[in-house]
C-alpha cells in the first residue's frame, strides 16, 4: 500500500493479486504429490469448494489494468476461494482447548 502512495504521485496505480490454488500444471502436480491431501482438504472446505483458474486471475488483472479499475489502487486482491476466511472463521479454523486459548490473543470460534 505504501508504494501506491509513492507511485500515485507519478500517476501510477499499484495493486497486487494473491491467488490461492489455481489449476495450473504445477498445482495439478501439487494436488497429487505428498501434500496433496492437505490442499484438497483446503479446497473442499473452502466456501467456493473449488480451486481457481488462470482465466479468473486474468480477469481480475484485466479489471485492475483497464479503465474500469482506474479508481483502484493500494489494494491486494486475495483470490483463494475463501480458504483464508475458512482458516479464521470456518471449518479450517484451529480448534483450541481452554488452556491453549489462554495463550492466544484472538477469540475462539464458538460455532
Amino acid at each position: 500500500m505504501a508504494e501506491a502512495v509513492r507511485w500515485g504521485k507519478r500517476g501510477a496505480r499499484i495493486n497486487t493479486i494473491s491467488p490461492g490454488i489455481i489449476f495450473t500444471p504445477l498445482a495439478k502436480d501439487e494436488l497429487t504429490g505428498p501434500r496433496g491431501e492437505g490442499y484438497r482438504r483446503m479446497i473442499e472446505l473452502s466456501p467456493v469448494g473449488r480451486g481457481g483458474t488462470p482465466d479468473e486471475v486474468g480477469a481480475v488483472g484485466a479489471l485492475l489494468m483497464g479503465p474500469d479499475g482506474a479508481f483502484i489502487t493500494g489494494s491486494d486482491f486475495l483470490m483463494d476461494v475463501g480458504v483464508t476466511a475458512s482458516c479464521f472463521y470456518g471449518e479450517l479454523a484451529p480448534q483450541y482447548t481452554e488452556s491453549a486459548h489462554d495463550h492466544f490473543p484472538w477469540p475462539r470460534s464458538t460455532d
